[in-house]
């Protein structure tokens, strides 16, 4: 089993994400094969680990997508690699509201049985850093915390301060990063810029991490605590595997289904491709700000997440795109939007003219909608039959009116009782991210139907 640590912190803004990506690019630059992985439902992190180790980044969402595929997911995306990095979530011990540890990052490097390094941010503090490793060592006997890497260090005199008093919690220092380290990487309103949309500021910006790390970690001490992970017990997760584990049936003739990617449609699981290509699909990305029309023999429309709300000039720009999607949508074929994409098919967006396939208006708000969700579908549609229960995360900061159609996608059952989406002819339209790994069917069922 490929060699593997997890990247935490006692709480958001310690600097996960500079370590971890910083670390997968040092480890690339010495010729080691990193699989890039994240805990959570988070899309634009595993970007900057695509950008840093050449493979997809991947999630690792046990809410979504279950406690028992954590593991066979790590060793899928880990096939022929030499070793797995995985970026944590929030704190180390911060899970799913009201669920207690499930998802957590405490909770996947336990099933992934993977050594944990602590980055902490010391700015503010001396030997208390002592105490904090501490508490977070001995909370959970199960959590193995195999180093510690200081962050925002001030001075030298700082740094010796903080490893004499860590000398005492028998937790060894990996690592210690300058708080004067220069690093600059771009953000908005949800995060970071998504790399796809900068990505010469984004290859500075891995560059600066990997550089922070190199200089300030010890790389041999890191690669071996990953190689002191013991096996696992699992096999790896296969795209092509039915429920079961028995084999799809290849289809008559691949039916062509159009993925949304560039700039404005960045938020999609790298699983969700290789579900479609396992059940028989040719997948062909396409670029809405760019292409004019659908790739040639369109059958099914994939538009998952993103920010369409920066290029909503540009989307409606591209009037010839919009009547081709307006067209394939109304000839019933299968559409399947997620977030994005539903803003996307909406009338308007912020008074943009958009495809017009729903009866629906969208604009930008102040309030962040942000969570899991246990949603149940509430009729049949081109992803999932009626009664067909899920769980998926929403996160965005638009408004639609109205907010879901008459035959709306989902009803959410926890942790507040609503309708949303909408359910017409072959569309599928929701505000809800799903991870199709926890529920093959899905692919299965929307490749059928464009086959049908």
């Amino acid at each position: 089993m490929v060699a593997r640590l997890v990247i935490a912190a006692p709480s958001s803004g310690s600097g996960k994400t500079t370590v971890a990506t910083g670390l997968m690019a040092a480890f690339a630059a010495t010729g080691l094969a990193v699989s890039p992985h994240k805990v959570g439902p988070d899309y634009i992190d595993p970007g900057y680990h695509a950008l840093a180790t050449g493979r997809p980044g991947r999630n690792l969402d046990a809410y979504m997508c279950g406690a028992e595929l954590m593991a066979p997911l790590l060793a899928h995306g880990a096939r022929g690699c030499d070793i797995a990095v995985v970026e944590g979530v929030m704190g180390l011990y911060d899970g799913a509201s009201g669920h207690g540890e499930l998802a957590s990052t405490a909770q996947v490097a336990k099933l992934l049985r993977a050594p944990v390094v602590l980055v902490v941010d010391a700015s503010s503090q001396s030997r208390s850093v002592a105490a904090l490793v501490h508490g977070f060592a001995s909370w959970d006997p199960e959590v193995r915390i195999g180093g510690v890497i200081l962050n925002k260090v001030g001075s030298d005199r700082h740094e010796a301060v903080l490893r004499e008093a860590l000398d005492e919690s028998g937790v060894p220092v990996l690592g210690a990063l300058r708080r004067a380290a220069p690093l600059s990487t771009p953000s908005r309103h949800l995060g970071l810029v998504p790399v796809a949309e900068r990505h010469p500021d984004a290859v500075a910006a891995v560059a600066a991490m990997a550089e922070q790390v190199r200089r300030g970690c010890d790389l041999a001490a890191l690669e071996a605590l990953a190689r002191s992970a013991p096996p696992l017990d699992c096999e790896p997760w296969t795209p092509s595997a039915q429920p079961g584990g028995t084999e799809q049936s290849p289809l008559a003739a691949p039916p062509v289904v159009a993925l949304a990617g560039g700039p404005a449609f960045t938020f999609s699981y790298a699983e969700h491709a290789e579900l479609l290509t396992a059940a028989g699909a040719d997948v062909v990305v396409f670029d809405p700000l760019r292409d004019e029309q659908l790739p040639d023999g369109t059958a099914g429309l994939v538009i998952g997440g993103g920010f369409p709300e920066v290029y909503a000039a540009e989307l409606s720009a591209n009037a010839p795109l919009r009547k081709a999607v307006g067209e394939l949508a109304r000839s019933g074929a299968p559409v399947a939007a997620e977030c994005a994409g539903l803003l996307y098919l909406a009338r308007s967006l912020d008074g943009q003219p958009m495809c017009g396939v729903l009866d629906a208006d969208a604009r930008m708000s102040e309030r962040l909608t942000l969570g899991y969700r246990e949603a149940v579908a509430v009729g049949d549609s081109c992803l999932a039959e009626a009664g067909t229960r899920l769980r998926g995360h929403e996160f965005h900061r638009t408004v639609l009116d109205p907010g879901a159609g008459p035959a709306p996608a989902w009803g959410l059952v926890h942790p507040e009782r609503r309708v949303e989406g909408f359910v017409q002819q072959g569309v599928h339209a929701s505000y809800l991210h799903t991870h199709w790994a926890a529920r093959p069917t899905i692919a299965r069922r929307f490749v059928e139907r464009c086959a049908g």
